[in-house]
């Protein structure tokens, strides 16, 4: 199996940004520049190893690729493990090849013999979504995981306000401990630490001056954001945005999601967009986006072959 690279990302960052150029309903939540950047550079020490990936080439253009991810443990900050048993695949296959989708399925079924298999597909896919039920896989109907994109346009953008002795701070001003803690405290079961962060900051587009947080008075970044900025298609992408449990319901996300628009239309972008969970069951994520001017623009279907 050939497993899967930092020059590969970057070929498929590539094939993401034609996608976004005429299609993006089509760019699925895990296809991304901003989650490929991310996936890839914070987990790629721990992980590379179970990923396998295969890449189907037009002559020199990447037209589609599959990324396989095998069973393993996954090991916590906490000193816990969870064992993951099932194998999930992230793809993309160009619109004008949307065929290869057949290809895809038999090289996914091929690197992972008698496992449970997991993938997602953006909805507006129907032809990938219809080869792939045909094949046995089943649309997890009941799942309330699912993801939807939201977008916005940068032309008119809110002042952010920050409470008094608040601040807002980039990771490059912040350092890396106080970075890594921001999201530590947002998301306590993790695997992050510096080490993720040092690969995550040597992943391209990673640029520092769009990693903005929200400094509190006491010195604590009380929340933080990502951005990932694609200067072929001119958006933006956040990914991930979290807050610290101590310092939510205060207004501080709305002003780091508006202050990170601005200085995303500064460094040249003109639309913006955001993941979150779609279900009715996880209303805030998507009521704050919301609430800065993004909308409901496509959503993915989960699929698994058991």
């Amino acid at each position: 199996m050939d497993l899967l690279t930092a020059a590969d990302v970057r070929l498929m960052q590539g094939l993401a940004q034609r996608i976004v150029a005429t299609r993006l309903d089509l760019v699925n939540s895990d296809a991304s520049v901003g989650e490929l950047a991310w996936n890839w550079g914070r987990n790629h020490r721990l992980y590379n190893a179970t990923w396998p990936r295969r890449l189907w080439f037009a002559g020199d253009d990447l037209v589609a690729w599959g990324w396989a991810q095998l069973p393993r443990q996954v090991r916590l900050r906490d000193g816990s493990a969870r064992e993951v048993t099932d194998a999930a695949l992230t793809h993309q296959v160009h619109p004008d090849h949307a065929g290869l989708v057949d290809e895809v399925i038999d090289w996914f079924e091929d690197v992972t013999p008698g496992l449970v298999r997991t993938m997602i597909l953006q909805d507006a896919d129907e032809f990938a979504l219809q080869r792939w039920t045909a094949r046995g896989y089943v649309v997890e109907s009941a799942s309330d995981s699912w993801t939807q994109l939201n977008v916005r346009e940068l032309h008119e953008i809110d002042k952010p306000l920050l409470p008094q002795g608040f601040r807002f701070r980039n990771a490059d001003e912040a350092g890396t401990a106080a970075v890594v803690q921001a999201h530590v405290d947002a998301w306590p079961v993790t695997t992050y630490n510096a080490d993720a962060y040092a690969d995550l900051r040597a992943t391209p587009p990673y640029r520092g001056d769009l990693h903005v947080l929200v400094e509190a008075p006491d010195g604590t970044m009380a929340c933080s954001a990502v951005m990932w900025l694609d200067e072929v298609n001119k958006t933006a992408e956040f990914e991930p945005v979290g807050t610290h449990p101590d310092f939510r319901r205060r207004g501080l996300g709305r002003a780091l999601l508006l202050h990170g628009m601005h200085v995303a239309r500064d460094a040249g972008a003109t639309q913006m967009t955001v993941a979150c969970l779609g279900a009715a069951e996880h209303p805030n994520a998507r009521g704050l986006y919301y609430s800065v001017g993004f909308r409901y623009f496509s959503h993915d279907i989960a699929l698994h072959h058991p």
